[in-house]
């Protein structure tokens, strides 16, 4: 199998694997299941972080077997600081982890429920990590993913999870808006969607400001990653 063919079949098999994922996520699909299995539906959270692991096998292995050549090697010094940005963006994942509830998270929670709503119900609220970046865990796993020398299978791969990412978190925002209204979108002009800037921050104050103001609505988790 020829260079352009693995590369194009890696490429279709991200983007799979990502219009899976975010189709599983959406609310149609999700209230269809629930409409067709109401009993198993407390399991769907569960269900999905399962599948979203084994479909997540594939892509990895082609890019893993991939045997290009590495297109740049990062100099000796430049190389540690690399190791230490994913490293830190490592530690942030677990220091960043507090503002979640893990168990809800996975869909542990869940199973012990009756008469679970489609989406999950929640006030909006504001972590520490979330006060300097909207999507803190999809800024770490940039980090982490562009910090690594790569081949052509794994530039590729960064260029599209990227892409997927960014377009992925515009879309959570629609529903975000749609749940919390005012106090997210004057959130949402004060604080940087992927990549913190030191510039625009929320306060520990001015967060609480946020979150005092009057609304209506719940939304799906907290933020979001």
């Amino acid at each position: 199998m020829d260079e352009t063919t693995r590369l194009l079949i890696l490429a279709v098999s991200w983007i799979l694997y990502g219009t899976i994922h975010s189709l599983l996520a959406s609310h149609a699909v999700k209230a269809a299941f629930r409409r067709r299995f109401p009993s198993a539906f407390r399991g769907y959270r569960l269900a999905y972080n399962l599948l979203a692991t084994v479909l997540l096998l594939p892509p990895l292995w082609l890019l893993y077997s991939y045997p290009g050549k590495i297109l740049w090697h990062w100099p000796e010094p430049v190389r540690w600081a690399a190791d230490a940005l994913a490293l830190a963006a490592a530690v942030g994942f677990l220091w960043s982890a507090r503002g979640y509830d893990t168990r809800e998270f996975l869909g542990l929670s869940q199973l012990s429920r009756r008469d679970l709503p489609i989406d999950d119900q929640a006030p909006m609220s504001i972590s520490p990590a979330h006060r300097f970046v909207r999507h803190p865990w999809y800024f770490l796993g940039l980090v982490i993913l562009w910090t690594r020398e790569m081949n052509a299978a794994f530039l590729l791969s960064a260029v599209v999870l990227t892409l997927y990412l960014w377009v992925g978190s515009r879309l959570e925002e629609r529903k975000l808006l749609i749940c919390y209204g005012e106090p997210y979108r004057r959130y949402r002009r004060r604080v940087p969607g992927l990549v913190p800037l030191p510039w625009r921050h929320l306060s520990r104050e001015q967060a609480q400001e946020l979150l005092a103001m009057d609304r209506s609505g719940t939304c799906p988790g907290s933020l979001s990653e």
